[in-house]
């Protein structure tokens, strides 16, 4: 092949890339034009026909160019294809100009070409049990669509091309975001293990925790009810047991009761936080312990979460299909969910996490010395905040103390207010305003770097990471006050939340490439905002250690000491 790039796109049976099927390929080098090859149901001849191309998506030197090129290397992946070379996708690079937009590539065409592409339910019919398969139509039928698909990729590569340069985002582009689409492609096809035996008794345990608080919540009532309800939560709380004289309620008459307004109800009947316990049960229940289990792929016995690249406004990863993300890290029914989680067969399960990254990340960019002395001289942050706001010693901090400076460090980044962190806390509001005004006499140059981010969005209209990835925020000068307020926020929150993804996402890759290179076998299967969890082999056990430990606390030079913590165990619980 003579050119230096490739536009490529599969046609298959599936969105799941580990179970997808190939049904073709299209390619094109040259707008306007775009070539589709039929890949044979039968496997033998279907690999045949995949070998043909073999040279040319393991060609080291030419651009490979997608749309989603995660799907294609994954899906090729299961062919024995290796795709090599430098990597551009399309939905990447309109997130990192557009990050609040849909990235999908009809609409795409449509705002950026002006062009209106095929859409596939006008070849499968529309979604649902009858939609069609790919496999079920006729190459005549599919060749406009997929050659369209790869010809439109290439047309968008041209026109976004010069829009990142525009937002400076083209080293956060080729540095970090293409060079991480092979290794969340990797990690999603190497999967995780569920001990699904512990699961099943854990759903066990739950089910009749949840049993019991239903009776006990009837009880309370004096009679039966739907407790998924929110109606008849509303008559039973309000209407009969009359629990605050005057309830929120909805345009439509009906009583409030979602998480929010029970929180604040708690101390008032025991019935509140038995529907609430009840509500956290169910739904640890429905999402995690009786789904996970069906999730396990029956081909490979592991489950496939997506890593996506393109959701979050700031930078984050999220994970889908299933969220592993929202797995939760506090009380004990969460730790229940971790324990399932298991390494291969006769491995160790390794985590490691960033040690306080938002804070070190707002350390550096305030500059503030007190907190850079703190980071540097390795004292506990939260305790060392706490002796400066009830001027004492460190060591003669209580935990209670720590506990509310902790609140108080995390939440001062998110733009907390003094009503929010007393609700958060339960305490008054003039301890919350004591906390707050004693934390910005400790940290002066806090307060500037929040004065100044909002400043610097109100005349950019946008606020930007260490490597430029750029967040909108339109609103920062809007009348409304609820609704500056939260832009206000977002401009303080978003460079501290998305330089310390940025920062993760450099060492992922950085400790994929020293897996390579050094022929590690073990494998990094899961990234938990701040955490990277790893299936390791017994022999491979301290190089492991040294290689996560040495990139992830190197990822960045800040002014003060990033640090990895990490932890060795049988499962995911026992090594966080």
């Amino acid at each position: 092949m003579t050119s230096d790039f490739l536009s490529l796109d599969t046609e298959t049976t599936s969105t799941s890339p580990i179970d997808a099927e190939l049904v073709g390929l299209s390619f094109s080098i040259k707008e306007n034009q775009a070539f589709y090859v039929p890949v044979p149901e039968n496997q033998v001849l279907a690999q045949e026909t995949v070998e043909i191309f073999r040279p040319l998506y393991e060609n080291p030197k030419t651009l490979k160019i997608g749309q989603n090129i995660k799907y294609d290397i994954q899906v090729l992946a299961n062919y024995g294809i290796n795709v090599a070379g430098p990597l551009w996708d399309t939905m990447v690079a309109h997130y990192l100009i557009q990050p609040e937009m849909r990235h999908n590539m009809d609409l795409m065409a449509e705002t950026l070409l002006n062009y209106k592409t095929i859409h596939i339910d006008q070849l499968l019919g529309p979604k649902g049990k009858n939609q069609k398969s790919m496999r079920d139509l006729t190459p005549q039928q599919v060749y406009e669509y997929a050659a369209e698909d790869a010809d439109v990729t290439l047309k968008l590569k041209k026109v976004l091309e010069p829009k990142l340069k525009e937002v400076g985002a083209e080293q956060l582009f080729h540095d970090i975001e293409m060079p991480l689409v092979r290794v969340l492609g990797e990690m999603e096809r190497n999967g995780v293990r569920i001990d699904t035996q512990a699961l099943a008794e854990t759903s066990q345990a739950f089910t009749q925790r949840l049993n019991d608080i239903e009776e006990r919540i009837y009880e309370l009532a004096g009679e039966k009810f739907n407790i998924a309800s929110p109606k008849q939560v509303g008559e039973i709380l309000f209407n009969k047991l009359h629990i605050i004289e005057k309830p929120k309620k909805t345009k439509t008459g009906q009583f409030v009761t979602s998480e929010e307004v029970l929180q604040t109800l708690k101390g008032k009947h025991e019935i509140v936080e038995k529907i609430l316990a009840h509500r956290a049960l169910k739904k640890l229940l429905g999402t995690y312990i009786d789904t996970l289990p069906t999730l396990v792929n029956p081909k490979t016995g592991h489950i496939h979460t997506s890593f996506n690249q393109t959701v979050t406004a700031t930078g984050r990863l999220s994970s889908s299909d299933p969220n592993l993300q929202n797995i939760p890290v506090r009380g004990e029914d969460g730790k229940e969910i971790r324990k399932a989680f298991i390494p291969e067969d006769g491995c160790l399960f390794y985590s490691a996490d960033y040690s306080q990254i938002e804070l070190r990340v707002m350390a550096h960019l305030s500059g503030d010395k007190n907190m850079i002395e703190a980071f540097k001289e390795g004292y506990d942050i939260h305790a060392a905040t706490a002796a400066k706001i009830y001027g004492k010693d460190i060591d003669k901090v209580t935990r209670d103390e720590r506990n509310k400076a902790k609140r108080a460090n995390f939440g001062i980044i998110y733009g907390i207010t003094v009503f929010g962190l007393a609700e958060r806390l339960e305490i008054e509001r003039a301890e919350a305003r004591q906390l707050i005004d004693g934390y910005f006499d400790t940290f002066p140059k806090v307060r500037e770097y929040m004065e100044q981010a909002k400043q610097t969005a109100r005349e950019k209209g946008y606020v930007e990471t260490f490597f430029h990835r750029r967040r909108y925020l339109p609103d920062i000068n809007s009348q409304n006050a609820t609704v500056r307020g939260f832009a206000e926020r977002n401009a303080i929150n978003a460079p501290i939340q998305g330089s310390a993804a940025d920062i993760i996402k450099v060492a992922m890759t950085r400790i994929y490439d020293r897996f390579k290179k050094e022929n590690i076998k073990s494998k990094m299967i899961l990234q938990v905002h701040d955490e990277l969890n790893f299936s390791v082999l017994p022999e491979e056990k301290e190089k492991v250690a040294e290689i996560v430990i040495h990139e992830m606390q190197t990822a960045y030079q800040l002014a003060v000491p990033l640090i990895a913590d990490a932890g060795w165990g049988s499962n995911w619980l026992e090594a966080h």
